[in-house]
């Protein structure tokens, strides 16, 4: 398996009880190198055996990015007085001796992440312990066509994380770049429900569809001669479309489908645009032919 960022820190090092006696060396001296972040909670508090656990797992999932102190305000009034917890679950995040964050509460797994992430963002460090960096990588390897080398970085990726949603879409995009469309497809399906939704997951559907599409494409001249003997056969021009992006032409693909639109944006259930959609999720946001393609399609739809 890949080293990526190194093992976890054991969670003796990560995550401590401090007493006030403490509090200077755990969290004062210790966020001069690493943020720190102070859980105040009481036994009684409700709330507090629903955060407490929650907040423990995200720095543990962190390796070593964020430190843990947690302070019972019970036995330690004076320190939550210094610092005005009024109520508890009270979370600060400390960082070269200040704090920098907190908020008041339990709060869902989903924004316990987002914080851990801006406090480590916060201290220039990386709260996903290499993890971004080697899909950044692979994603790279899979542009060149190093394909097997992709697949390995992402298979590890999701050995360390598995629920990295980029390191999924990877996969499956090696699987539909090796023409093995049903393991891409099976790679889909197993994706945990907690990244079913995920933009990456998205646009990973949309390539596999579009790749079932491209194995029954036509043959890109005869069906732009069937185009041009009749420009109003929709069901040629959307045909050519697919062809055309089978075959690598995305933009012509686009300017096909803009065209059925133009001409009759409700053929065959506003096929035209749905495929359109497809496209654009297949590609990256930022990707100059989905920029110009939403653009053209906004003007027919408002115009």
């Amino acid at each position: 398996m890949l080293e990526l960022g190194g093992q976890t820190p054991p969670a003796g090092d990560l995550i401590k009880d401090v007493s006030e006696a403490e509090f200077m060396v755990e969290v004062i001296e210790a966020s001069q190198k690493v943020p720190v972040i102070v859980d105040f909670w009481a036994p009684w508090c409700g709330p507090c055996k629903t955060l407490t656990p929650a907040l423990e797992q995200a720095v543990t999932g962190a390796k070593g990015a964020v430190k843990l102190a947690k302070v019972n305000v019970d036995e330690n009034q004076m320190i939550a007085g210094q610092l005005r917890v009024q109520s508890i679950p009270t979370v600060y995040a400390f960082w070269q001796g200040q704090p920098i964050d907190g908020f008041q509460g339990a709060v869902a797994p989903s924004e316990l992440a987002d914080f851990i992430d801006r406090v480590v963002k916060a201290s220039g460090g990386d709260a996903s312990g290499g993890l971004d960096e080697a899909v950044a990588a692979a994603q790279e390897m899979l542009e060149s066509g190093a394909v097997s080398d992709a697949a390995q970085t992402f298979s590890a990726v999701l050995q360390e994380d598995g629920e990295n949603a980029p390191a999924y879409a990877g996969m499956v995009s090696c699987y539909i770049a090796m023409n093995d469309l049903d393991q891409a497809e099976a790679i889909l399906n197993g994706a945990p429900l907690s990244i079913a939704e995920s933009p990456e997951l998205e646009a990973a559907h949309a390539k596999l569809a579009l790749a079932r599409q491209a194995e029954d494409a036509g043959p890109v001249a005869e069906l732009r001669a069937a185009v041009d003997a009749d420009a109003d056969n929709h069901q040629a021009r959307f045909d050519l479309a697919q062809a055309l992006h089978a075959s690598g032409e995305t933009e012509a693909a686009v300017d096909e489908l803009l065209e059925i639109f133009r001409r009759d944006r409700t053929w065959n259930d506003e096929a035209a645009k749905t495929q359109l959609f497809t496209i654009f999720e297949a590609l990256k946001p930022n990707d100059p032919i989905v920029l110009t393609g939403r653009r053209k399609l906004s003007s027919m739809i408002f115009a």
